[in-house]
């Protein structure tokens, strides 16, 4: 079932009502939705546990079996009361009996509570701290209502999905370190490019609303669906195709639930977003840790403790916080790189240290980690190209990242171990979004589907560069760059470098092309003069 206008209408109205309110925050509000979407789901989950396990004969005892003590006294029914039983904490009981300050009264100080006690015993406790914010008594009972008439129940795990992703549009804002939404569209062209598979790990260090988990775990479904099990739906004005992945054994579904997907991020808030948002698409045993990757390790016995990989990932797909700073004497050793404590190069260096021999890697950076001069970044980029095999640099157009940053950004594309000996640069002019300060507009232009296909076809790409006439012009927009030609510039990954163009093309070069480059230059200086600064300030 397609999400639906209705459903999209009352996102909208939440949303109003929330910023109406007096609750004008859309990270705060989508975190407080992600909690009445829990609350609201997790009563026909355990209806539906508690059959199962009937069925199959098993032990089960339900979430709401038993009593609760009550938290605050003014939420007995009778003045004597101190506890209630836990089947008060069904949404179809208070959810639909409670309104005003008896409401807000009763989800601050019990449901709250009592669903942090129940999230402490699954995968990760994504309740642990939360509270209610939304402690206006008419504003509260309108979005309850509101969320009530979704009917989530109702829904298949891709419109939920595509419901909450709706949500997570709201999110106009980059965080602190630099981290903001990755645009779907994208996270989806770098997905197929890098194509996991079913048996593979998949890990998202900096994983923010889980976007790259959520479409892997999409990709590996359409790859394995029968014709009949493959339909399209519309989103964010685009079509795009989904699999129910009928073709999956029962084992295939097990792994893909269990031990296929990781990710971690330093932000509770994005945690427990990212939480429900795969929830939501069935993915309820999936951990995303709270963890600064940066700044913290993991031994082998505390990766076995978290059921995580010890021998590295599959594939690691990221868009990791651009522009932050991390304290140098918090950087471990592992991740260092020079004296740098730009998190860009840095989660790089532990990106690349995450990865098994063989396995792949897409990740989203700013330009400047391409041609970027200081120490720190011509070392990581000798190190992808002496010791690894760097396949291919996608340039994405400017302001593709609307509109949360204006940066300019590329896709790295690697795989661990080997020694690159030519690079694939694709350059897109075009997204299929309308470049503006919201890029959010569908236009036809689109290079993204075109590139994606010349990657996967890169060996046969090779060939036709070879026997290509030097003296004619080249008007493909991707070309080859041989490893002598990295060596001679410094390991320098910038697509614009190694393009061929027409002498009239060099001669008016798009002013655009030179302002992102100076951009980027400018966070260099920027970066040396802090280093510089801590250094003085150190001695």
């Amino acid at each position: 079932m397609p999400l639906t206008a209705d459903m999209r209408s009352s996102i909208e109205q939440i949303r109003n009502y929330l910023y109406g309110g007096g609750y004008p925050d859309p990270m705060s509000n989508a975190e407080q939705l992600s909690f009445l979407f829990f609350f609201y789901l997790i009563e026909g989950i355990d209806s539906e546990n508690t059959m199962r396990a009937r069925v199959l004969k098993q032990s089960y005892t339900s979430i709401f079996a038993g009593d609760w003590h009550l938290r605050n006294p003014l939420n007995a029914r009778q003045s004597d009361e101190t506890s209630i039983g836990r089947d008060q904490f069904k949404w179809s009981v208070w959810a639909k009996g409670m309104s005003g300050e008896s409401l807000v009264r009763f989800v601050r100080d019990e449901v709250f509570p009592f669903f942090d006690e129940v999230a402490e015993r699954s995968a990760f406790n994504f309740m642990n701290g939360a509270r209610l914010t939304i402690d206006e008594p008419t504003v509260l009972t309108q979005v309850v209502n509101l969320v009530d008439g979704l009917r989530l129940d109702q829904a298949d795990a891709d419109t939920k999905g595509d419901l909450f992703e709706h949500v997570l549009r709201q999110i106009k804002q980059a965080g602190e370190l630099g981290q903001f939404r990755t645009p779907r569209h994208i996270i989806r062209a770098i997905v197929e490019m890098v194509n996991p598979q079913i048996g593979e790990t998949i890990y998202d260090p900096a994983a923010g609303t889980a976007g790259f988990l959520a479409a892997a775990y999409n990709h590996i479904r359409l790859a394995n669906s029968s014709p009949s099990g493959i339909h399209e739906d519309e989103l964010d004005g685009k079509k795009q195709r989904r699999g129910v992945g009928d073709r999956l054994s029962a084992q295939q579904i097990v792994v893909l639930q269990n031990s296929t997907f990781y990710g971690n991020d330093v932000d509770p808030k994005m945690v427990r977003l990212a939480t429900m948002n795969l929830t939501l698409r069935g993915l309820a045993n999936v951990r995303i840790l709270l963890r600064n990757v940066l700044t913290t390790t993991l031994d082998s016995e505390r990766k076995h403790e978290l059921g995580l990989p010890d021998e590295g990932f599959h594939v690691v797909l990221a868009n990791p916080p651009f522009s932050g700073r991390v304290d140098k004497d918090r950087i471990v050793d592992d991740v260092k790189v020079g004296t740098t404590t730009s998190t860009e190069l840095l989660f790089l260096k532990y990106m690349l240290d995450s990865l098994r021999t063989g396995g792949r890697c897409g990740v989203i950076v700013p330009e400047g980690v391409l041609f970027g001069s200081t120490g720190a970044h011509k070392e990581l980029r000798r190190q992808l190209i002496e010791n690894n095999t760097v396949e291919a640099v996608l340039s994405l157009p400017g302001g593709v990242f609307q509109p949360y940053s204006g940066v300019k950004t590329s896709v790295l594309f690697f795989r661990k171990g080997g020694r690159t000996d030519k690079v694939m640069f694709l350059h897109a002019d075009d997204d299929g979004y309308k470049l503006d300060a919201n890029h959010d507009t569908p236009i036809e232009l689109d290079d993204m589907p075109m590139l994606a296909e010349c990657y996967k076809a890169r060996s046969e790409r090779w060939q036709e560069w070879q026997s290509r006439d030097e003296s004619a012009e080249w008007t493909h927009k991707w070309w080859f760059a041989p490893s002598e030609s990295l060596y001679a510039n410094d390991f320098n990954l910038s697509a614009g470098r190694y393009r061929p163009m027409s002498q009239s093309a060099i001669e008016h070069r798009n002013p655009k092309e030179i302002l992102d480059e100076l951009m980027a230059l400018e966070i260099e200086i920027t970066e040396e003069i802090s280093n510089l600064l801590a250094s003085i300030g150190g001695d």
